[in-house]
């Protein structure tokens, strides 16, 4: 990964249906346990003047993905849908409905990302073999660089978030995709900054 990159922080999915005690979703401990690590990445961004994006599923009631197994969630205009509230989310940030996996997929979110001069995507939330990774390979196609931050993401099982980036952690598109930790971004992006000064 070029460490002079203009980086902006994807976060996918964080939303409170996915945290609702009631609904024993298997994701939703593993999901609590990367509130901290992405807090702490978003708090890094701010300090950088970095974007930080929200990108949140927004379905329709009679959505067409939920006529196979998914029960109806995230539903527009719902509590259900918001970003859960233990995330530092804040007014200057960039909160994107999305109406399927990819906070790509007819959104906007290249051109405006572009328009920013953003050359990389880092990219958090859940789920890591779902959503997250969708929206790292929609960036692929968009010409962005794209990080899938594996402290930051999570799946229903360790099991499944450990075969999806140990999948991709080799990878030929090696360094435009690089699966990293937080903290092995931060100190890349860093160096880049400290070669600039």
């Amino acid at each position: 990964m070029d460490n002079r990159h203009r980086p902006a922080l994807l976060i996918i999915d964080m939303v409170k249906d996915n945290f609702e005690e009631a609904r024993k979703l298997p994701i939703t401990p593993f999901a609590r346990r990367i509130i901290d690590p992405i807090n702490n990445l978003i708090g890094v961004f701010r300090n950088e003047n970095w974007p930080v994006v929200f990108a949140t599923d927004s379905f329709g009631k009679d959505d067409f993905i939920f006529t196979g197994r998914m029960k109806p969630h995230s539903l527009a205009g719902t509590q259900g849908a918001e970003v859960v509230g233990d995330l530092d989310m804040r007014p200057q940030d960039l909160w994107l409905p999305k109406p399927r996996f990819s906070a790509f997929f007819d959104t906007g979110l290249a051109r405006m990302l572009k328009d920013d001069k953003v050359t990389l995507c880092a990219v958090a939330g859940i789920a890591t073999n779902f959503c997250v990774l969708t929206t790292v390979m929609d960036a692929l196609c968009y010409d962005f660089h794209a990080a899938l931050l594996e402290d930051c993401s999570a799946s229903w099982s360790e099991e499944i978030h450990s075969q999806t980036v140990n999948t991709y952690r080799r990878n030929p598109l090696h360094p435009l995709f690089k699966v990293c930790s937080s903290m092995e971004l931060v100190a890349n992006l860093k160096k880049g900054l400290r070669t600039e000064d």
